[in-house]
């Protein structure tokens, strides 16, 4: 049995692991297939659909199979996914990004963005293209544009992989364990797979770090940094340690026995004191399924009635359906919306969720377990704590409208070029600053100006001359730099788009927020955990779990990452361009609406 526990309690570990990778990478998958957020959100989505397409089966085999092996073969499915996902990365070739077209002077040294004596369709050199290049790189195979559809497929079967590994488990443990003893063995287990969300946001914030080519590439060619939104790190790389963890998983299962002696009786009782301890300490999210009472289908209506007969029982799952949506929106696009609104790189949000909110989260469950053993809260008492706390987590939500952050200024899209706020719904990217330089309309590539306003492209600011190479090249002479008379300055321009350096004094105010609101919220979430299992008839207890799962997932797990992407895709400014004509993934939010 300590066999199996350990065994159990890595695998609870490695589904949280690469879960909260796969959440933490979706930005970066995003780009790297030039899709919009709701395709993302379709992505997300598959993980729960393939859960939910054998949940029931597996829950309802239980003991007539083989728990351990199909265990096993749960894990070989996840770590099969993850490899799975990894697929296109070898398939599409090398990320190109989005780059301004550039006139090369005799000298060869300074490189002009603006070009007056070129007409748009004459061919022009990139900063990195040979004249041979440009002839292909017209257009990519159009099959890469459906190779995001790895990337589904492999979170359908790492849903399909870890649907046997709670409630086979959990039942295991509970058929073959004393009874005092299966509720603190539970928690145990549990408590170890906890790490695993936390060790996935800290490889997914180191992944995001590096560049997706890393090996391929020389990364000193690269001119753009973690900040910048066509930046795409290495997402791969962690699919592959994810799926490794899986099959390594996986091993131990395949060597343990169908059944097991039941705990003998005279083992310490100390065990007893702490199994209590724990009994309330379930997590209010993925509840434990125990597979024990097996309803034939004559059972199946009636029981169904009874449940939804009790009042509480109904509201709970109202309540599971709402704050299952409110979640699972706010964790699957929390990183875009740091990016959007602070000026933080990706990776250090993933890094900051893994290190700071997840152990406040799990220090909120376990303090809300903790207060009812304590105080020996009845049901009318857990449900004012939890209605108290559920008030206060939304009062808190209402701070959110404070953490304020002004638009990005880019020239002819939010302000005009003469540094007014834009007021015509046109989008007037051509001015008479830079109407003879044949500018691309659909390119992005922002310079930052001296004067603090962000152009598109160092073509569109009206650039004529450049110092330096890759990412320390500046340009000069820009004549659209030049026109809004600012400062003395020789009306330069850098790579990358302005910093916002009053966003980036707020943020620590907001992770504060977000922090106080995680803790209340989870504080109140194992209280009203209990008030569902005290509301129903014990011989209902797992059907009810069960229901309540199914009820959080499909109308909440599954849907809300959807249309939160539809909603936030209808903030976009600016959206970038494929290689082959269509808009990729968005390049500038309306930060005041995506708020």
């Amino acid at each position: 049995l300590q066999i199996f526990l350990g065994a159990l309690a890595f695998s609870f570990f490695a589904k949280g692991f690469s879960g909260s990778y796969m959440k933490s990478m979706s930005s970066q998958i995003e780009r790297r297939f030039e899709i919009s957020s709701s395709i993302v959100g379709i992505i997300d989505g598959s993980f729960e659909i393939g859960n939910l397409m054998v949940m029931l089966l597996v829950s309802y085999l239980g003991p007539k199979v083989h728990r351990p092996k199909l265990i096993a073969v749960g894990c070989l499915i996840m770590s099969l996914g993850a490899f799975l996902s990894v697929m296109p990365q070898f398939l599409m070739g090398r990320y190109n990004y989005e780059r301004i077209t550039v006139t090369v002077d005799n000298s060869s040294t300074s490189l002009s963005a603006c070009s007056p004596a070129l007409s748009v369709d004459h061919p022009v050199l990139n900063v990195t293209e040979t004249p041979k290049e440009v002839k292909h790189s017209g257009c990519e195979k159009t099959s890469s544009s459906y190779l995001w559809l790895f990337v589904l497929m492999g979170n359908l079967l790492r849903g399909i992989g870890e649907a046997p590994v709670m409630p086979l488990g959990v039942s295991y443990i509970d058929d073959f364990s004393k009874e005092e003893n299966s509720a603190f063995y539970i928690g145990v287990v549990r408590s170890a797979g906890m790490f695993g969300p936390t060790l996935g946001f800290l490889l997914g914030s180191f992944c995001a770090n590096l560049w997706v080519d890393i090996g391929i590439v020389d990364i000193d060619a690269i001119n753009i940094n973690p900040k910048d939104t066509r930046w795409v790190g290495a997402w791969w790389l962690g699919l592959l340690i994810c799926g490794a963890v899986s099959f390594i998983a996986s091993l131990p299962f395949w060597f343990l026995p169908y059944s097991l002696p039941k705990e003998g009786e005279d083992e310490n009782q100390k065990i007893s004191h702490l199994s209590m301890a724990i009994q309330e300490d379930h997590c209010k999210i993925d509840p434990p399924i125990q597979p024990h009472i097996y309803l034939s289908i004559a059972d199946f209506l009636p029981a169904l009635k009874k449940l939804f007969g009790n009042p509480i029982f109904l509201v709970y799952v109202l309540l599971t359906i709402l704050q299952y949506n409110s979640l699972v929106g706010l964790i699957t696009y929390e990183t875009k919306f740091m990016e959007q609104q602070f000026n933080v790189s990706v990776a250090k949000a993933i890094f900051l969720i893994g290190v700071v909110l997840l152990p406040i989260t799990i220090l909120g469950m376990f303090l809300g377990g903790f207060l009812i053993k304590k105080f020996k809260l009845q049901v009318t008492a857990m449900a004012k704590f939890a209605c108290i706390t559920f008030i206060l987590a939304f009062l808190l939500n209402l701070l959110y409208f404070t953490c304020s952050c002004e638009v990005l200024q880019v020239a002819g899209l939010t302000v005009s070029y003469s540094g007014s706020k834009q007021i015509s719904p046109q989008n007037s990217f051509i001015a008479g600053c830079n109407a003879d330089c044949s500018c691309r309309m659909n390119q992005w590539d922002p310079v930052c100006g001296d004067n603090g306003i962000t152009y598109m492209t160092a073509c569109f600011a009206g650039c004529k001359s450049s110092t330096g190479v890759g990412k320390d090249m500046v340009f000069h002479n820009c004549s659209c730099v030049e026109g809004q008379g600012h400062g003395l300055g020789n009306f330069s321009a850098v790579l990358g788009q302005c910093q916002r350096e009053s966003c980036t004094k707020t943020f620590p105010y907001f992770l504060a927020l977000q922090a106080a609101y995680a803790f209340i919220l989870c504080l109140g979430g194992t209280p009203t955990y209990m008030i569902m299992f005290r509301s129903v008839s014990p011989d209902l207890k797992s059907f009810a779990v069960g229901i309540e799962t199914l009820g959080g997932r499909v109308l909440g797990g599954l849907p809300a990452p959807i249309y939160f992407g539809a909603l936030i895709d209808e903030t976009c400014l600016k959206w970038g361009t494929k290689r082959c004509g269509g808009s990729g993934s968005c390049r500038v939010y309306d930060t005041k609406a995506f708020r």
